[in-house]
């Protein structure tokens, strides 16, 4: 089993997350993706890359909007470094 380094937060029915966090149901289902598929991609890739290239990656290569690629970043930027 893979270990993922940045967990995605479970979000229980009727909860409103925030944050970053409350656009992971939305990407889910425009993308078809879980959301921790995202996570250990911008994981992965904020070893050797900035935020918003991380971000422009996400956009140019895998077709996610910049608000969802930012949140993807952004939260997994602050788990890794809070």
């Amino acid at each position: 089993m893979t270990e993922h380094r940045v967990l995605a937060p479970v979000i229980a029915d009727g909860e409103k997350p925030k944050g970053p966090a409350s656009y992971f149901p939305s990407i889910e289902k425009t993308y078809g993706r879980p959301v921790q598929a995202w996570l250990d991609l911008a994981a992965d890739r904020l070893d050797h890359h900035p935020h918003m290239e991380v971000v422009a990656w996400l956009k140019d290569d895998h077709g996610l909007g910049h608000g969802h690629a930012n949140a993807i970043v952004a939260y997994v930027k602050a788990k890794l470094t809070g």
